[in-house]
C-alpha cells in the first residue's frame, strides 16, 4: 500500500463523499475513485458501501481507517525525525487569505528569528479548502479562517474580524452605513465548487442556501462582483479598488483567523509555530 493511496482513503472515509474528498485533496473525482478501487482490490474486500446518497465505511473499511491514520501519523513523525537528523528540518505552512496581513508579517519575522536554520515552505491556497491542504497531508500547519469542519483537527483562534458585504460602488446599497443579511436576500451570492466544506460554504453565504456563480479564488470573487453584481463577503479592513465598496454587516458573525493542525501531532516545530503565532497576533 502506498502512503498516498492511504491518504486518499482517509479523506474519503472522513468526508463519506467522493466529491468532497476530491475537493479536499485538490484532485478530480475519477482518479480518486480509481485509486480507492485499486486499494479495495489490493485489500481483497470492499472498503465502502456505495449508494446514491454517498458512501459508508464497511467493517473492513473501519479497521483500515484506524490503521491508516496510525501509519500516516508514524510516517509523518519519521519524516520529521529524519529531516532533523540530517540537519534539514522543515515545516510546510498553508496560508489562506492575505499574505500581507500584519499578523502574517509579524509571525514570519518572529518564527524566522526563533528557527533560523529550518526550511519553511509556504503553500498558498484558494477558497475551496479552508484547511489549506492540512487534511490531505500537504501541509503541517495552516494559517486560515474559520469556521470549517474541525474533525480530527485542533484549531486555535488568533483574531476575530468583522465582516462586510462587498458591492459595486454604484450599487444602491453601497451607500448604506450598515446592512443586515436580510437586505441581500434577493441578490446572487458567490458559491464554492461542489464538495467544498459545507460549514465553510454556509458561513460565506450568511447561513442560507444561495444561488450564484462558482468561484475558487479571492480574485474570482472580486470579478463576480464587478461583472455580475454578485454579493461578496470579506473581512473589514482589506483594501479594495475604487469600483468596489464594503458595507459592514451588523448581524454577521465575525470571521476568525485561526491556526490549525492535526490533532495529536507532536512535531516540536508545529508547537513552536502555534506559540509564535499566538504571540504575534496579540501585538
Amino acid at each position: 500500500m502506498e502512503l498516498r493511496t492511504l491518504r486518499y482513503f482517509v479523506a474519503v472515509a472522513e468526508e463519506l463523499h467522493f466529491g468532497r474528498a476530491a475537493t479536499r485533496l485538490h484532485m478530480s473525482q475519477p482518479p480518486l475513485s480509481r485509486a480507492i478501487k485499486q486499494l479495495e482490490a489490493e485489500v481483497g474486500a470492499l472498503l465502502f458501501a456505495r449508494s446514491p446518497a454517498g458512501v459508508d465505511l464497511t467493517p473492513v473499511g473501519t479497521v483500515l481507517l484506524d490503521e491508516a491514520r496510525a501509519l500516516l501519523g508514524h510516517a509523518d513523525r519519521v519524516r520529521v525525525r529524519v529531516s532533523a537528523a540530517a540537519g534539514v528540518a522543515a515545516i510546510t505552512v498553508g496560508i489562506l487569505g492575505d499574505g500581507t496581513d500584519p499578523g502574517v508579517t509579524a509571525l514570519a519575522a518572529a518564527y524566522r528569528r526563533r528557527h533560523p536554520g529550518i526550511d519553511i515552505r509556504i503553500r498558498d491556497t484558494d477558497l475551496t479548502d479552508p484547511t489549506c491542504g492540512l487534511r490531505a497531508g500537504l501541509v503541517d500547519v495552516a494559517l486560515t479562517r474559520a469556521p470549517f469542519d474541525e474533525t480530527a483537527l485542533t484549531v486555535g483562534a488568533l483574531r476575530t474580524d468583522p465582516v462586510g458585504a462587498v458591492l459595486r460602488a454604484d450599487d444602491p446599497l453601497a451607500h448604506r452605513d450598515r446592512l443586515r443579511l436580510a437586505d441581500l436576500n434577493d441578490r446572487r451570492w458567490f458559491q464554492f465548487p461542489q464538495g467544498t466544506d459545507a460549514v465553510w460554504q454556509s458561513y460565506w453565504n450568511g447561513g442560507t442556501v444561495r444561488e450564484g456563480p462558482v468561484v475558487r479564488t479571492v480574485q474570482e470573487c472580486v470579478q463576480a462582483v464587478l461583472w455580475n453584481g454578485t454579493v461578496g463577503l470579506a473581512p473589514l479592513g482589506h483594501d479594495l479598488s475604487a469600483e468596489l465598496a464594503v458595507v459592514p454587516l451588523i448581524d454577521m458573525t465575525p470571521s476568525r483567523v485561526v491556526v490549525a493542525w492535526n490533532k495529536g501531532d507532536a512535531n516540536p516545530l508545529i508547537r513552536s509555530f502555534i506559540e509564535t503565532a499566538t504571540a504575534a497576533y496579540r501585538r
